[in-house]
């Protein structure tokens, strides 16, 4: 391997690592694969190196919210002209499940970079297109197709899945479909838990409630000959005891355990069509699974200090079917 006066590559015995200094700035990698194609001659691994700083997130928050930081990330630096680096902890909770390429910075190194921090809306701004610094540290909760929707084919080849999760998804789903043809698949996340107190209590909103779940299910009772609907939440009891099963359409698949999401969300992302609640984990299935979507629209009341930070349209993307949620009983409290 062949190293300019400014790349030095050391390999340490333990565990595998690329270090090199650039622009008087440590930094280190450990990823096999760059490595890898450095042995083998790949100068593309190797301009990495060469690249005049780097750009990460600050990465917090659960499945959903570091599934918009990693996609955000992806599509601002490269839109400004940057290597993106991700964070041991997002690796931690992405890679178990997805087959990211971005390299990961090790958090030592992170730790000794001064960073220039910039806090991002929750959708994509003009201003974004020119954001100075060569360290900069993305920061926020961004969840919105307007920053990466113009790459949308290179977004889904990074959270494709890996073939074991293909492989477990799809054997569940031919077990529920015990040998019927025409059976389209939906699934159905239901996002409660902390949501139950937060929406009415602080942002004067309200959660999906019964009335929604079966004004959806039924869009896709009336449209397709056989759906099966595949139900993942985090409040898999008030699931079992709302939602109507009646016809036997109805399978909850989910265990409800909010520590390790990635199953839930991988079994709903192989289904052909989606209905979410409110939520990031939500949207991202709608988006990977690219077939209709029903979301849960209108859920604040107008005066709702979420609007200040969060925009339905960029949330929601044009062609997905929103429902109006039924705000009667926070109406019903102001009355009082």
């Amino acid at each position: 391997m062949h190293t300019n006066p400014h790349t030095q590559a050391i390999l340490i015995t333990s565990c595998v690592y690329l270090i090199y200094k650039s622009n008087n700035q440590l930094v280190m990698l450990f990823s096999n694969n760059v490595l890898s194609s450095c042995l083998k001659g790949n100068t593309t691994a190797i301009n990495i190196a060469n690249r005049r700083g780097m750009w990460t997130f600050s990465s917090i928050g659960r499945l959903g919210n570091q599934m918009g930081q990693y996609a955000t990330l992806y599509a601002l630096a490269k839109r400004n002209g940057y290597q993106a680096y991700i964070l041991p902890n997002m690796h931690r909770e992405l890679s178990n499940i997805f087959r990211i390429n971005l390299p990961v910075l090790h958090q030592k190194v992170a730790d000794r970079i001064q960073w220039k921090h910039y806090s991002l809306n929750d959708w994509m701004s003009p201003e974004y297109n020119n954001i100075s610094g060569q360290y900069v540290k993305l920061t926020g909760y961004p969840c919105s197709w307007t920053f990466y929707h113009h790459i949308r084919d290179e977004i889904l080849q990074e959270f494709s899945f890996h073939d074991f999760i293909v492989e477990e998804s799809n054997a569940f789903l031919r077990r529920v479909k015990e040998g019927r043809q025409n059976v389209t698949f939906v699934g159905v996340h239901v996002r409660r838990g902390d949501y139950v107190y937060v929406m009415p209590n602080i942002w004067k909103g309200v959660v999906a409630d019964k009335g929604y779940l079966k004004n959806a299910m039924d869009y896709f009772r009336y449209k397709y000959q056989i759906p099966v609907f595949v139900v993942a939440s985090n409040d898999m009891d008030w699931c079992k005891e709302n939602i109507d099963n009646s016809l036997g359409d109805v399978y909850f698949a989910g265990d409800g355990q909010e520590g390790s999401p990635g199953k839930d969300f991988a079994l709903l992302a192989h289904c052909n069509h989606t209905i979410m609640t409110i939520g990031t984990f939500g949207v991202w299935l709608g988006y990977l699974v690219g077939g209709e979507t029903i979301y849960l629209t209108n859920y604040t009341l107008p005066d709702s200090p979420f609007l200040k930070v969060f925009k339905y349209e960029a949330a929601f993307l044009p062609e997905w079917i929103g429902i109006p949620a039924d705000l009667s009983p926070l109406m019903k409290e102001r009355e009082v």
